[in-house]
């Protein structure tokens, strides 16, 4: 068979599979719709000095879901029990963990996700990289969550190159503390699969909640990319907070990773190479989850299938200069 026969023959054969993909690709007429539950957006206010703005009201701000004015449901600040969010502006307290009428727009409100305290998830990178300093982390976190408000609950996640569940979400923190000692260290690094597993399990979780992710850095095992975690952890309004044993400026992709991802989704990162920056870093953690508020809503229409951008604004004109730190959107969910 000569060249030029063989050449045919290959050339009618890759455009009829390009013609039965397209007469497949227009054979399949899937409709998606999106389908958008209660968002859960946490977010901290700061003066000119850096110092947390507290007692703010729903009537002090408003949330803009792509320039769309949205009407709070519930509302909570730092641990406090969240509060019902009526259609003046007033609150109430919440009667039950079960559905409700709002009594005034005939919207049902799930009261759910008003429980009070924070879901708190600490990964705790158990691989190779953490032979230093291992104990000293260890005894780090201990104090966190001793220190944790009694309404907080808890669930402790190890992991090197397979995730470790090793205390599931409660409020025994003697429970909590007993599983994190017997972490041991070793194997290779897979951060970001165990960080998209451990977000996968907090939203689950109705209420509020945050990761936090101790880690000496480097990953060499993943097979996801830290940007799809990122993205899932936006969408599911769930802040990262990072603690980094790495110094800065001596693994500056990893660093510049842990910013992207904790800036994205309203959390904080630390680079605490000392056990006492380790401290202070889960105390500035702790700080920040008393002084953050948490506010839901259902999302008015909106067309846009894609990111939806978030943006509170504060009303009283001498807040106007203050900063506030939140996740910048999320993507709706799709369903077939």
């Amino acid at each position: 068979m000569s060249k030029t026969v063989r050449a045919f023959i290959g050339s009618s054969i890759l455009l009829g599979m390009a013609a039965l993909w397209l007469y497949a690709q227009e054979q399949d007429q899937t409709t998606f719709h999106v389908k958008v539950d209660m968002v859960v957006l946490s977010f901290a206010v700061t003066d000119t000095k850096g110092k947390y703005v507290n007692g703010l009201k729903p009537t002090d701000f408003r949330i803009y879901e792509d320039d769309i004015n949205q009407k709070p449901a519930t509302f909570a600040e730092g641990n406090r029990p969240a509060m019902q969010v009526l259609e003046t502006g007033e609150t109430r307290p919440l009667r039950s963990n079960a559905e409700e009428n709002d009594g005034t727009s005939g919207r049902t409100v799930d009261l759910r996700s008003g429980a009070t305290g924070t879901n708190v998830f600490v990964l705790f990178d158990t691989s190779n990289y953490m032979y230093r300093g291992f104990v000293y982390a260890s005894d780090a976190i201990s104090d966190f969550i001793r220190g944790l408000d009694r309404a907080d609950s808890i669930a402790v996640y190890t992991y090197s190159r397979n995730l470790n569940r090793a205390v599931s979400l409660n409020r025994d923190r003697s429970l909590a503390i007993a599983g994190l000692r017997k972490a041991v260290a070793g194997d290779d690094s897979a951060l970001y699969n165990s960080l998209l597993l451990t977000l996968r399990d907090a939203a689950k979780v109705a209420g509020r909640k945050v990761v936090i992710v101790f880690s000496n850095g480097p990953d060499n095992a993943s097979m996801v990319a830290p940007d799809d975690v990122r993205a899932v952890a936006e969408d599911e309004g769930i802040p990262i907070y990072v603690i980094s044993t790495n110094e800065v400026n001596k693994d500056p992709i990893s660093s510049g990773i842990f910013k992207r991802i904790s800036n994205s989704t309203g959390g904080k990162s630390y680079f605490a190479k000392t056990w006492q920056k380790q401290v202070e870093a889960f105390e500035s953690i702790r700080e920040d989850l008393g002084n953050s508020y948490t506010v839901t809503y259902y999302p008015q229409p909106n067309p846009n299938e894609g990111f939806r951008k978030l943006r509170i604004e504060l009303l009283p004109e001498a807040m106007k200069k203050y900063k506030i730190r939140a996740r910048p959107g999320y993507r709706p969910q799709r369903g077939i």
